[in-house]
C-alpha cells in the first residue's frame, strides 16, 4: 500500500523529523578527555531537553534527587555506577535506566569514562511574579 502526498497547506505547516547528532560520533571525540555537556536539545518549541553528558575516569555526580521529573538516562559509551538508596547499579554501555522523580541518586564514572544521554520533560521558563501582599 501506498500513499501519496497531498502537499496540504497542513502538511507545510507542520513540524518535520529531525536528525539531531551522531551519538557514537560525539562519544568517540569524548575520548579527548572533554567533560560535561557535549550536547544539548536546542531546538525551539520543544517539551523535551535532553543532554549528552561525558564524566571522564574517576568523576562523579554527587548525590542529588530531582523532585519534579522523571529522567531517562542511556548510557552511549563506557560504564560507571548509579548509587541509590538500594545500593549500587552497574552502568555499562546500552544500559536504559529510569530514573523517577523524587529518587536520589549519584553517578560515578568507571575507568573509560562514562558518557550517556538524558531526557526528561521541558522545564517551564523562569517567570517573573508580583510579591504577594
Amino acid at each position: 500500500m501506498t500513499s501519496e502526498h497531498t502537499g496540504t497547506p497542513d502538511d507545510e505547516a507542520a513540524p518535520l523529523p529531525r536528525i539531531l547528532c551522531d551519538t557514537a560520533a560525539l562519544a568517540a571525540a569524548a575520548d579527548d578527555g572533554s567533560a560535561g555537556a557535549l550536547w544539548r536539545l536546542a531546538e525551539s518549541g520543544r517539551q523535551l531537553d535532553a543532554n549528552v553528558v561525558r564524566l571522564p575516569p574517576g568523576h562523579r555526580v554527587d548525590t542529588h534527587r530531582e523532585p519534579d521529573l522523571d529522567v531517562l538516562l542511556l548510557v552511549l559509551a563506557g560504564d560507571g555506577t548509579l548509587t541509590a538508596p538500594d545500593g549500587d547499579h552497574p552502568l555499562p554501555t546500552g544500559t536504559l535506566t529510569w530514573l523517577p522523580h523524587g529518587s536520589t541518586r549519584s553517578l560515578a564514572a568507571g575507568p573509560d569514562g562514562l558518557t550517556y544521554l538524558t531526557v526528561h520533560r521541558r522545564r517551564p521558563g523562569m517567570t517573573i511574579r508580583t510579591a504577594e501582599s
